[in-house]
């Protein structure tokens, strides 16, 4: 929702500028224009890219305009599920849990959190990462390196759209020049037998291109950018919750410590307090008690 009132801020702001200048946005409006600028941009991005980056791409973008996937609720149940995972395998062995992490979406565990079931990233990540820890035997520095060299793959997997856009972002300037060169060639074709008015007219069409190539690049394609770049870095923050998590418990931390050293990662705006999380977490305890 704040990118869509971000664009059209940004449009309002320029539409009512003009305007006060005494300007007609009837003048801005050339089809032509918009189609080189437009088709030639796509063109480019969808060459240079390949399909699935291109798909991420228009989905991610789109994905702006939903709320993020990782909220402080989201957050709570991710450090509850891992908690629970963690209580269970101190109580009863590690091999408890092995039905869980082979079939997840049967586990009784794991139905209490649909929310991060649904997320498949996730649950992928969780289950592989309880593998290693159920049959690897691994140090908890070799666990800890090899579950960063799955992060910083999958970061970089997932900031390749943002990168992707921005690259389309520094071209769009480019081809408002095209576009307004196409423009000055058709006015010098047409200056025989043309008024002053008439070659105004061309003129100002073709230097629209100009205007219309900047403006897309750094009103909209630009921030768009920026902001998917900026939720990539937010819901890969949920990732490292769950390696911090688990690198405490393979080094011998209990698991309500293990799960506060990955409540520290989170950002503010997202972190529970210790005492809100403690209480969830004696709520749930308390719960399966009973």
């Amino acid at each position: 929702m704040i990118a869509m009132i971000g664009s059209i801020i940004v449009l309002a702001s320029v539409a009512i500028g003009f305007l006060m200048a005494g300007g007609n946005l009837l003048l801005l409006w050339h089809p032509s224009e918009i189609v080189v600028i437009i088709g030639a941009a796509l063109g480019a991005f969808i060459t240079s890219h390949p399909l699935k980056v291109v798909k991420a791409s228009f989905a991610n973008a789109i994905g702006l305009f939903k709320p993020p996937a990782y909220t402080r609720d989201s957050y709570v149940d991710l450090l509850k599920l891992v908690f629970d995972l963690l209580v269970k395998a101190r109580k009863e062995g590690l091999l408890a849990i092995e039905s869980d992490i082979e079939s997840p979406e049967k586990s009784e565990l794991f139905s209490r959190y649909p929310s991060i079931v649904a997320d498949h990233h996730m649950l992928e990540f969780i289950t592989d990462c309880l593998r290693l820890m159920v049959g690897g035997n691994l140090d908890p520095n070799e666990l800890e390196s090899l579950l960063d060299y799955e992060l910083e793959t999958h970061h970089k997997e997932t900031l390749e759209p943002a990168h992707a856009v921005q690259k389309v972002a520094d071209a769009l300037p480019g081809f408002g020049i095209v576009a307004a060169v196409l423009g000055i060639i058709n006015t010098m074709s047409a200056i025989e037998g043309s008024s002053n008015a008439e070659i105004g007219m061309k003129v100002g069409a073709a230097l629209t291109g100009t205007f219309l190539g900047i403006l897309v690049a750094y009103g909209f394609v630009g921030p768009i950018a920026a902001a998917m770049e900026g939720r990539a870095h937010e819901e890969g923050k949920a990732f490292e919750v769950v390696k911090m998590a688990l690198v405490a418990s393979v080094r011998g931390y209990p698991p309500q410590v293990a799960v506060e050293f990955a409540r520290k990662l989170l950002f503010a705006d997202v972190r529970p307090t210790f005492g809100d999380l403690e209480a969830h977490l004696k709520s749930k305890s308390k719960a399966a008690a009973e």
